[in-house]
């Protein structure tokens, strides 16, 4: 008979029984953190993962600077982190984690596009990269690996960073190109780098080139989806 186990709210941390065995997959409880911006999906996810006898839900967070003091608190085995927007720290989230909890392996949610984001979120050194639109197997099958040290990735995650352009832009062009994304004007830009206005608009004009884009706000569309900013 299956127990039934309290689901953790935001911020709730759990107490995990670490006398308990996984049931056919050789190794102890396997100890969950999860970061997910969306209230709605975040509860779904708890709800999916506390219904298996080997695996705790031992705090559920939005993904901001919380889920770093909360990890290196309860030191758990996978942390399933949500990279897609509105997650927008989702993948410093995952490059904090794996450098203050090298032994805390991390199982990535993502979709497909932009790929230049799933490239760097495979360079982030994570052992599991599930497509958000993968049935919740995927997500179970992942994080069970993860927790025996196994890399799964989705098959189409990986073939859309193979798939991605290189990135034709300099650091300074990425740089100037980031604050125009954030609504920041050309003036606002210069005083910001210490550039006179019109390098700015130079940088801008090459960025624009670079990217076959018609105009700056189309430059930042084809950067973002491109995974460049």
């Amino acid at each position: 008979m299956r127990v039934s186990r309290s689901q953790p709210v935001e911020g709730q941390i759990v107490p995990v029984d670490h006398t308990s065995s996984s049931a056919g997959h050789g190794i102890g409880t396997i100890k969950v953190l999860l970061a997910e911006d969306l209230d709605l999906l975040r509860s779904a996810l708890v709800s999916l993962l506390s219904e298996e006898q080997d695996i705790e839900v031992v705090a559920a967070l939005k993904c901001n600077d919380k889920v770093i003091q909360v990890a290196m608190r309860l030191r758990p085995d996978v942390i399933v982190v949500d990279v897609d927007l509105p997650c927008t720290n989702g993948l410093s989230t995952v490059r904090d984690l794996r450098r203050r909890l090298p032994e805390t392996q991390i199982v990535a949610l993502a979709a497909a596009k932009p790929a230049g984001l799933v490239q760097r979120l495979l360079a982030a050194d994570v052992l599991g990269a599930v497509d958000k639109n993968a049935p919740a197997a995927r997500l179970l099958e992942a994080i069970r690996g993860a927790a025996k040290g196994e890399l799964v990735v989705d098959v189409n995650l990986a073939v859309a960073a193979l798939a991605v352009e290189p990135n034709p832009l300099t650091p300074r062009e990425l740089e100037v190109l980031r604050l125009a994304a954030d609504g920041a004007s050309g003036p606002e830009i210069a005083e910001r780098l210490h550039l006179s206005p019109g390098t700015v608009r130079n940088y801008l004009s090459k960025v624009i080139n670079k990217t076959c884009a018609r105009t700056r706000v189309d430059a930042v569309r084809i950067a973002r989806e491109s995974g460049w900013i």
